[in-house]
């Protein structure tokens, strides 16, 4: 059963179409790479998954509920730039993951103490409970990624969006955050999409990769038509199409 559904989605800012015709169904638990070139409505279309825009034409519904409005507990999103609070230890920017399900900074006597040990768990779960005092300008890149993973885990979603998150990070750390992602995805079984520009990552992460790109095209309004997704692979079977889509007089339909 398809746990996020994208239905006839279409996206314009103002009289410039960003996205058109995007349809899409995931699985629970799926792991979705999003790849295209630099413009083609690859971040738009998180921003769409978070509900922090709301199309214009189409809807996204997850488990059967009615579209979002706004951003909502159950999406956790993590960006390219890191994403934590620079006043506060990494302990408490743990502790401030999980206090956006109860209202920020409410934590008080017992339930602080108790959030404190959890966010002590998280911290030792994502390799830095060594550093749990130290602020996050103390730490390396790939630190810093981390704790702002760890920050987004700490609210429980169900669904988890990476916007290139490991895109300024040196190719050894890179390496280990995939690792790290990967250990944390087979324990949790969150759904995860993630933008990125680097295809080896998309395929070696993923279960699917979405290429996001623009079928139609005017060479002399190269902002005439938006893109839509135009292959759909399974990444888990070496890269077998999951689904090619081919246009026809009623938009792409699977070839």
């Amino acid at each position: 059963m398809s746990f996020v559904v994208a239905r006839d989605i279409f996206q314009s800012y103002g009289s410039r179409p960003i996205l058109e015709r995007v349809n899409v169904e995931v699985a629970e638990g799926e792991f979705v790479s999003i790849v295209g070139a630099s413009g083609c409505g690859k971040s738009t279309f998180l921003r769409l998954l978070l509900a922090q825009e709301r199309p214009t034409r189409g809807e996204i519904r997850v488990a059967g509920a009615e579209p979002a409005t706004e951003p909502g507990l159950d999406r956790g999103v993590v960006f390219q730039k890191y994403s934590v609070f620079p006043h506060m230890t990494c302990r408490e920017n743990i502790v401030a993951g999980e206090s956006f399900r109860t209202g920020f900074g409410r934590f008080g006597g017992v339930k602080r103490r108790a959030a404190l040990e959890r966010a002590d768990a998280t911290l030792a779960r994502i390799g830095l409970d060594h550093v749990a005092d130290q602020y996050p300008a103390t730490l390396s890149g790939g630190m810093q990624q981390r704790l702002a993973i760890g920050q987004a885990l700490a609210a429980k979603p169900r669904i988890l969006l990476l916007d290139e998150p490991f895109g300024a990070l040196d190719p050894g750390t890179r390496l280990s955050m995939h690792d790290f992602l990967t250990e944390l995805r087979a324990e949790t079984a969150m759904t995860v999409f993630m933008v990125t520009h680097d295809l080896e990552e998309g395929f070696k992460l993923g279960d699917r990769v979405l290429v996001f790109d623009k079928p139609r095209w005017d060479p002399t309004d190269p902002n005439a038509y938006g893109a839509t997704i135009t292959y759909d692979f399974d990444a888990r079977d070496g890269g077998i199409p999951y689904q090619r889509l081919t246009e026809n007089a009623h938009g792409l339909r699977p070839a």
